[in-house]
């Protein structure tokens, strides 16, 4: 018989909620029309998105005509970064910008890629769990400044920036604000206003939402260029027949999980640190990383001495437990978190990473057999490590 699926990734993709299904479905049938068509089967498609985006604006207390639908959380990055910045650039406001050493893939690449078009880029350290520093941001600002893009919650490690502070430091500069939150929205409350934040993304399929659907926040007056030309749609700012279920399916996946979010929150902030104090208490040679409080709610991400993180997914993955050893957007890579490394950790500490990241339909039981089961996959792993076995001779030498 085949073990039970503890699925353990919510930070990578979570299962998409049965009643968001349920209110996808008739957009993809009978309600299929294309938005743009003034005919009563497009008035209907358009009445969904607009309906749509009232409520996503109002779930983050922004207003309707400042949300632009995406097909995720990385086209909503480059069309913030790109946008903003080609457009800055093209006012005559300045070329540079400032980031994080610690930021997805989608904002990093995207500000490389400026760098080929003339931009200057200041990443920003962080340190040992994950915090950029507020004197650091005010040092890296120049007049020449056009956009700071700092995000709100580290996918792999958890750690919260302070993303207020980080905002009112930049109204202050008149500097626009960018915040990748694609992890803190539908797992803690977000205020547009509140955060300070000129543009923010988003992407419904990390809090039970489908994929292949995000938003854009973009606050009213930013100047921005699209990145995707060919249409009208999207306030001419992102041409394409708009992804109607998708979209429906987003608003009503970020509904449901700001309605459940004071549960959703407790109940993995429990199972996080069941987690985490279990795990210190059961193997030897353990260090988290990241915050420990400031800190999503369902996030956990140890590095295990001796080691490598890929191995223990392979056994945990025959147990029916199924986590990741970081971003998986970067699963195929051999090269060690740039996340983990920005920590000032070492390759191999970085090579031993295990992220856990649970969601709200995990149970305490499940947690259980997760602890139950992990200490003997470290200890048959260490036990052919040449690095362990060379850890333990030396230290049999010094007693």
């Amino acid at each position: 018989m085949a073990p039970e699926m503890i699925y353990l990734d919510h930070a990578a993709t979570t299962p998409t909620d049965p009643r968001v299904v349920e209110a996808m479905l008739p957009y993809f049938s009978e309600r299929f029309g294309n938005s743009s068509s003034i005919y009563r089967l497009g008035r209907s498609s358009l009445e969904a998105l607009d309906d749509a985006r009232e409520s996503v604006a109002g779930l983050i207390g922004a207003r309707r005509k400042e949300i632009i639908f995406t097909s995720g959380g990385s086209e909503a990055d480059n069309l913030a970064i790109k946008g903003v910045a080609f457009a800055q650039r093209e006012a005559g406001r300045g070329n540079h910008i400032i980031t994080s050493a610690i930021e997805h893939h989608a904002v990093l690449h995207s500000v490389e890629y400026l760098e080929h078009f003339g931009f200057e880029i200041t990443v920003l350290p962080v340190d040992e769990t994950g915090l950029i520093s507020l004197d650091d941001l005010r040092a890296a600002l120049r007049s020449t400044t056009v956009l700071v893009s700092i995000m709100a919650a580290n996918n792999e490690i958890g750690t919260i920036q302070p993303i207020a502070e980080i905002g009112a430091i930049c109204r202050e500069h008149d500097v626009l604000f960018h915040t990748d939150a694609v992890q803190m929205v539908g797992a803690l409350p977000v205020d547009v206003k509140a955060l300070n934040v000129d543009l923010l993304s988003l992407t419904a399929h990390k809090f039970y939402g489908p994929k292949g659907v995000g938003a854009l926040y973009m606050r009213r007056g930013v100047p921005l260029l699209p990145q995707i030309n060919g249409g009208s749609q999207e306030r001419r700012l992102r041409a394409g027949t708009e992804n109607v279920p998708g979209i429906v399916g987003l608003a009503t996946a970020l509904r449901i999980a700001v309605e459940q979010m004071d549960f959703a929150s407790r109940h993995c902030t429990l199972l996080r640190d069941r987690l985490i104090d279990g795990i210190a208490e059961r193997i030897s040679y353990v260090q988290l990383n990241g915050h420990r409080s400031a800190r999503l709610p369902n996030n956990v991400n140890l590095s295990f001495e001796f080691i490598e993180g890929e191995s223990m997914l392979l056994l945990l993955d025959q147990q029916g437990i199924y986590a990741s050893s970081g971003s998986a957007c970067t699963s195929g890579s051999l090269d060690p978190s740039h996340v983990l490394m920005a920590l000032d950790s070492s390759p191999e500490r970085a090579h031993g990473s295990l992220r856990l990241t649970v969601g709200r339909e995990n149970t305490v039981a499940q947690i259980d057999r997760v602890l139950e089961l992990l200490p003997p996959i470290v200890e048959r792993l260490r036990s052919v490590s040449p690095m362990y076995k060379q850890f333990t001779a030396q230290r049999a030498v010094a007693t």
